[in-house]
């Protein structure tokens, strides 16, 4: 029988294969040529309909497009959501983006150098929509979501260097802080172990918070205003570890030392560049921390 089974593995093994290679021409029969529009002047507009951590993975994308211009991001908003499943929970329920998006994401836009407006996109000229990566036949589960926008436009940016600048919130240097969205969680995961060490620090929603805790009860909650206060927070710490949410998308663009949760289903978020490590297997998170922090 086992020579059965092999004919059968290595036939699905093919199969699946030749589907997504079939699956990838088809979209690429589809895909758009490369948008070069004509600027002119001093400043270049785009604009997002898309994830929150999609936005910032984007970054280094504006700023190879914009060569040195002041950039204007304008947010479309109510975009469906996609990419969950029925199980999956989204702090903006059924749409991408809304007017809190808005908000939240002002004060870290605008405090960055590059950046003149962040606002809701309404009738402005936009030169560049990123959202276009998603006509392209990728398979979104897998490879970096900041380099989607490179393969687009045909351009690069050095992903190991920060493309956010903060000052950090000196009062978490001795915490430990966490994120771990319900969304994207690899399996048999226990953060217990992290009880050991003094200060714990939650970021995320509330109700994540709540089932964290179960696993480590004496873990505190940091409630944010916005996005810049949450970036602020995470570049203080000690040591932050998240998964494929988007508070590990501001450790990635800040290159805080940093550890991230890999969902071995949809391994789309690459860490690069110092201070970063990544584990999908408990032993070697558990021996991840303990040599950042116990050596």
């Amino acid at each position: 029988m086992s020579w059965i089974r092999k004919i059968l593995m290595d036939w699905k093994t093919e199969f699946n294969v030749q589907q997504k290679e079939t699956q990838f021409l088809k979209g690429l029969a589809k895909a758009p040529s490369i948008h070069e529009p004509v600027i002119e002047g001093d400043e270049i507009s785009f604009s997002h309909s898309g994830h929150a951590g999609d936005i910032i993975y984007s970054i280094p994308a504006m700023q190879s497009l914009a060569k040195g211009r002041k950039i204007n991001l304008y947010l479309e908003l109510y975009k469906p959501a996609r990419d969950f499943t029925k199980k999956m929970r989204h702090p903006n329920g059924q749409v991408m983006l809304t007017p809190k998006s808005i908000e939240l994401f002002a004060p870290l836009i605008l405090s960055q150098p590059a950046f003149k407006k962040c606002e809701a996109l309404k009738d402005q000229k936009v030169q560049y929509d990123l959202t276009v990566f998603r006509e392209f036949p990728f398979d979104y589960r897998m490879g970096s979501i900041a380099r989607w926008y490179f393969l687009t436009y045909g351009i690069n940016g050095d992903l190991g260097k920060p493309w956010l600048q903060v000052t950090p919130d000196k009062t978490f240097n001795h915490a430990i802080v966490l994120a771990r969205s319900s969304r994207y969680r690899s399996p048999k995961i226990d953060y217990g172990f992290l009880q050991k060490y003094p200060r714990l620090v939650f970021v995320g929603m509330p109700e994540e918070f709540e089932d964290m805790k179960k696993q480590l009860p004496k873990l505190e909650y940091k409630p944010v205003t916005n996005f810049l206060e949450l970036a602020a927070v995470i570049a203080g710490s000690k040591l932050f570890i998240g998964n494929q949410s988007f508070p590990f998308s501001l450790a990635e663009a800040l290159k805080v030392r940093r550890v991230l949760e890999v969902f071995y289903k949809c391994p789309n978020v690459l860490v690069e560049g110092p201070n970063g490590y990544d584990f999908c297997y408990q032993p070697q998170f558990e021996k991840i921390v303990s040599d950042l922090l116990d050596h």
